[in-house]
């Protein structure tokens, strides 16, 4: 039995582990907020909450945009359950970030999300806002 046990222990511990975690690189604090406010948005979206979803909205958005094409992309059939995934996301500038997303909506059949960016741009003193819709 001790070598039944031992022989055990000296194969896990001898066998190296092939799925060794990978640590991402840092993140400076912009990122964080950033990645916050596309977070805040996309589940403001995903409930249907369209009062917080335009409060998320940059002024120049909230300007360029047609109310027609936010109610697009904000109203949808709420009785069917709709989700998102956030990608790992990049700077493109000092204050604004890019988030690759997918957005999810339950069918009757297979269906492919609909893959899009969204564009965080810094306001203010840690006030952030979408500045792209997907």
């Amino acid at each position: 039995m001790r070598t039944l046990v031992a022989s055990l222990l000296l194969v896990i511990f001898a066998v190296p582990s092939s799925a060794k975690s990978k640590t991402a690189p840092p993140v400076d604090p912009d990122y964080v907020y950033a990645l916050a406010t596309a977070n805040h948005f996309l589940h403001a979206w995903q409930t249907q909450d369209q009062e917080t979803a335009i409060l998320l909205l940059s002024d120049r958005l909230k300007q360029h945009t047609s109310e027609s094409s936010l109610d697009a992309l904000l109203s949808s059939n709420i009785s069917k359950p709709q989700s998102f995934e956030i990608g790992r996301g990049k700077r493109l500038a000092p204050g604004r970030y890019q988030f690759p997303i997918a957005l999810f909506q339950a069918k009757t059949r297979w269906t492919h999300p609909q893959t899009a960016a969204l564009v965080v741009v810094k306001n203010g003193n840690n006030d952030w806002a979408i500045d792209r819709l997907p």
